[in-house]
């Protein structure tokens, strides 16, 4: 429906807009990107009505912060809120109801299920998968193809309720390592490459294998990612 540009902020012509949605002081989006894409209820309610146009229809969008740059063909749902100084790379998806918080790095083809919650200070690398209702804390680093899953027994058992992981502060979780419903990943821990997490990790400790076993971190390690 409409769009609330802050000062100096750039939209791109070709950015479709749903809904009311804010774009801070000096934000940048790009291309194709897609703001306060309509959950399946509002299309609902576009099916029945009468002229058929989602130009129409009055809604909540999606806030974007200040001196945040949205690439090209991100989409980013309904009622989610973008934190400032974020970066995209492409195809990002951004499901409703979340927040991310500032200095947030998402790399192209992260996907964002609904209801997740992401702290300041964290990158997450491409093609990182968060499943719904996932905790992000702040200076958590997410390796490259990192899988998060929130259903034990996928399609298996009716009404079992969804588990999402927890990653605390100062979590680094290496490349194409998988992390399984209900996992909390402790304060400062590490999780190496291309490790299963079957169970928690305790505060500052490494896991390693698959399935993943916890040891200590030594000393030197013990400090929190510098994600600026």
């Amino acid at each position: 429906m409409s769009i609330v540009k802050g000062q100096h902020a750039f939209v791109h012509d070709s950015v479709k807009n749903y809904g009311y949605n804010i774009v801070g002081d000096f934000s940048i989006v790009l291309e194709n990107v897609i703001l306060g894409y309509p959950t399946s209820d509002i299309l609902e309610k576009l099916r029945d009505c009468t002229d058929k146009k989602m130009e129409t229809l009055s809604y909540n969008g999606c806030r974007i912060g200040h001196h945040t740059i949205l690439r090209s063909n991100v989409v980013v749902y309904k009622d989610t809120s973008i934190g400032n100084y974020v970066r995209t790379g492409h195809n990002v998806l951004i499901r409703e109801e979340c927040t991310v918080g500032d200095y947030v790095l998402l790399g192209t083809n992260v996907v964002i299920d609904r209801s997740v919650v992401i702290g300041s200070h964290v990158s997450i690398q491409s093609s990182v998968y968060i499943p719904t209702s996932t905790i992000i804390e702040d200076y958590v680093f997410l390796g490259p193809n990192c899988v998060l899953l929130n259903d034990r027994y996928p399609i298996r058992i009716g009404n079992a309720s969804l588990e999402a992981p927890i990653l605390r502060k100062g979590v680094t979780i290496g490349g194409n390592a998988t992390i399984l419903p209900g996992i909390e990943v402790g304060e400062g821990s590490l999780v190496t490459a291309s490790a299963v997490v079957t169970r928690n990790v305790p505060p500052w400790h490494m896991a390693v294998g698959s399935p993943a076993r916890s040891f200590s971190l030594k000393e030197e390690l013990k400090v929190y990612n510098r994600i600026d």
